[in-house]
């Protein structure tokens, strides 16, 4: 009797599943790598967005304090600013009319049990402080 069956044996189909199971692992965490990265872009996106915010807040201001400000948004993030008064003299050592003045913030959240953190910092150059205040520690 010779029988002539059209059709796939146990382990085929089996090994076929196995192959595809397999696949489908692979794929789901690569989509799930994809949204945890996005969400990090996200947190950085709002992180680089506070940032900016106060820095134009602090440059806007008429008169540069030197000293250390922090305070934090409504939305979990914080931040802390150091201005530093730099004195600028000319060669012959006459102080100049104008001082420099360095901004450092940075801008911190938690999440996911990690502090992450963005900073910036820039110079500016205005009018000395009140008082002859030489250097800001």
């Amino acid at each position: 009797m010779a029988s002539n069956s059209c059709g796939f044996t146990l382990i085929e189909v089996l090994v076929a599943f196995m192959i595809l199971a397999i696949s489908l692992v692979v794929v789901m965490q690569l989509f799930s790598g994809g949204l945890k990265a996005g969400a990090v872009s996200a947190d950085y996106f709002y992180g680089i967005f506070h940032a900016q915010e106060k820095m134009e807040e602090i440059l806007a201001r008429k008169e540069l304090t030197p000293g250390v400000r922090s305070g934090a948004f409504d939305d979990g993030y914080e931040w802390t600013a150091e201005v530093t008064h730099v004195p600028l003299e000319t060669e012959d050592g006459r102080e100049l009319p104008v001082s420099e003045y360095q901004i450092d913030l940075a801008v911190t959240w938690e999440k996911g049990g990690r502090q992450r953190q963005f900073e910036l910092a820039t110079a500016v150059l205005a009018p000395p402080p009140e008082g002859g205040e030489e250097s800001g520690d």
